[in-house]
């Protein structure tokens, strides 16, 4: 558990640069920063994964699948009903924590699924 949320931090907020963070959340033209923000996590997952417990190499794969979709739900909700900084939206927050809780929730599942097998 701990080295997924390590990774999430590392992918989240390190190296995810400002392209991503708001291109993933447009109405037209997210598919390509909402890829590349999922590719920097599947990169990161797999080298993690690969190092400690390289039997389990697909489960970078199967954290990509849900962070994307994640992701992209965020984005469809943050660009049809405007939820965003910059328009002082009073959900954006919410939708931020309810993003980083299910993500790491993902951690948590991938995590008792490696622990017990």
């Amino acid at each position: 558990m701990l080295l997924l949320t390590v990774k999430h931090v590392i992918a989240d907020f390190v190296l995810q640069n400002s392209w991503m963070a708001i291109g993933k959340d447009q109405k037209t033209g997210w598919a390509l920063p909402l890829l590349a923000h999922c590719l920097v996590h599947l990169a990161v997952s797999m080298m993690l994964i690969l190092i400690v417990a390289p039997r389990f190499w697909f489960v970078a794969l199967i954290d990509f699948a849900i962070h994307i979709t994640v992701d992209r739900l965020k984005g469809i909700c943050a660009s049809s009903f405007g939820v965003t900084q910059e328009q002082e939206h009073p959900w954006f927050w919410t939708l931020i924590g309810v993003d980083q809780a299910l993500h790491h929730l993902t951690g948590f599942g991938l995590s008792i699924f490696m622990a017990s097998n």
